[in-house]
């Protein structure tokens, strides 16, 4: 079975699916991304229509056949998805009636946010060393030092080019980044990429209308870098395992 680069970052996806909204959102671009390769997929069956020239055959049946299936599925898990957004709507109203502001942490995939976000929270989300390891945005009430109560998302890991289908199915997620009041950009700063990375997420907070957001550079894993190794000045320094530089961060 081969996968092109779409295909895999979806099975890579539909593997760290945990929640009923996570795997619906998985479902939705599958079924987005199948849509789009129908034609390829039934390239192997007949396709020429019969004898009298109005007959279809065997492959234009079957591809209509997916095609009605696909839409059915689509129509009733974006029904479900907007139930889930109507959801996360209601619980951001009550967090704007309480006053209290979101700060999202966003990030390359594999840059450490859900360390960094235990971290901050001392929770106990799941923390893997794997890409997409969070498809959920999971959200903690937190009190900074000086008294303020907010609430601390951790969001899906972005990549080089998001496919189109991800964007469309993860909408419900990634709002929360969108209706933020604050954004906590991570970034690997033991990963010699980072640069790239950083203008990646650049690109998806772009497409997703939240590149004017206030934010904050932090560059977490400085405990892998070098002695004498600093970080830009754009950014904080911090380590998610160690604990080091996480307290100025929620001061700043």
């Amino acid at each position: 079975n081969v996968l092109d680069r779409t295909g895999l970052i979806l099975e890579i996806f539909a593997a760290r699916a945990r929640t009923k909204a996570g795997q619906l959102q998985v479902e939705l671009a599958q079924q987005l991304y199948a849509q789009s390769r129908l034609v390829r997929l039934w390239t192997h069956l007949e396709r020429q229509r019969g004898g009298t020239g109005k007959a279809a055959g065997p492959g234009e049946r079957q591809l209509d056949i997916d095609k009605t299936l696909i839409k059915k599925r689509i129509s009733r898990l974006k029904a479900d998805l907007a139930d889930v957004a109507a959801t996360r709507n209601l619980q951001r109203m009550a967090r704007t009636k309480n006053q209290m502001p979101t700060v999202a942490l966003v990030g390359y995939t594999n840059a450490g946010k859900s360390t960094l976000f235990n971290r901050m929270v001392e929770g106990s989300t799941l923390v893997a060393d794997a890409l997409f390891a969070t498809l959920d945005p999971l959200m903690r009430k937190l009190e900074l030092p000086g008294g303020l109560e907010i609430v601390l998302a951790d969001t899906v890991g972005f990549v080089a080019d998001l496919p189109h289908e991800l964007v469309e199915a993860f909408k419900a997620t990634l709002e929360e980044v969108v209706m933020a009041d604050v954004v906590i950009e991570v970034r690997d700063a033991s990963n010699p990429d980072w640069p790239l990375q950083a203008a990646d997420v650049a690109e998806v907070l772009k497409d997703i209308g939240a590149h004017d957001k206030r934010r904050l550079v932090a560059f977490n894993k400085i405990d892998k870098l070098s002695e004498g190794s600093g970080v830009p000045p754009e950014g904080m320094g911090v380590s998610a395992v160690t604990g080091q530089g996480v307290e100025p961060l929620l001061k700043a």
